[in-house]
């Protein structure tokens, strides 16, 4: 904002008229700002910002949509596009944020379509589908691993942990083989193993 400017000018005895012209505003909008140079709206955002740097202090990792929450929390009413605006301006991003990228290309896949997008199958313990999902808890995030058996629908094994880790899926898989106990697993019999 360029009105301090103007009241530093007009200080130096330079013309209130010169400045505005030059700066390109007008003198009616220097003298409505002058008497209230801070409005209501700013001081709000100042004391927002306040509370969202806190909060950002308290855990780097939170992006904007989990400070609006702790927001809520503190009893801080603040929508999530004001809230959005003020930590962009701020610089205020979660420490995982991913970087912005000029190339809007896809990449590789990240994995092998090993079912060749067949996601039935014709016996029991042939083909086993599996997939993550992220679930908000009041305590934190909770990631669950379950594998499907695609012949009967049903949830063979699962996993349960706060980090989506490679972990998370092995551990699903050995419950899946425990409970199940296909061929060629660790019970010994030879055949063909379930593809994942």
């Amino acid at each position: 904002m360029t009105y301090p400017l103007v009241q530093e000018l007009a200080a130096e005895k330079i013309s209130v008229a010169v400045t505005c012209r030059v700066l390109g505003f007008s003198k009616q909008a220097f003298y409505k700002w002058r008497p209230d140079p801070v409005s209501q709206r700013d001081w709000d955002d100042a004391h927002l910002i306040n509370a969202v740097l806190d909060i950002h202090a308290d855990d780097p990792a939170f992006g904007y949509r989990f400070i609006v929450d702790k927001l809520r929390e503190q009893g801080i009413a603040a929508g999530e596009n004001r809230v959005a605006r003020l930590c962009s301006q701020q610089r205020i991003w979660s420490a995982f944020a991913k970087k912005p990228s000029l190339n809007r290309t896809a990449g590789p896949p990240v994995h092998d379509d090993l079912v060749d997008r067949v996601f039935t199958a014709a016996a029991p313990n042939v083909t086993w589908l599996t997939d993550i999902t992220e679930h908000r808890t009041a305590e934190g995030k909770l990631y669950l691993c379950a594998i499907e058996d695609a012949y009967s629908g049903r949830i063979v094994g699962y996993s349960i942990d706060s980090r989506m880790k490679a972990s998370l899926a092995v551990a699903a898989l050995r419950n899946a083989i425990i409970r199940r106990d296909p061929v060629g697993t660790a019970g010994g019999r030879q055949s063909r193993q379930p593809r994942l």
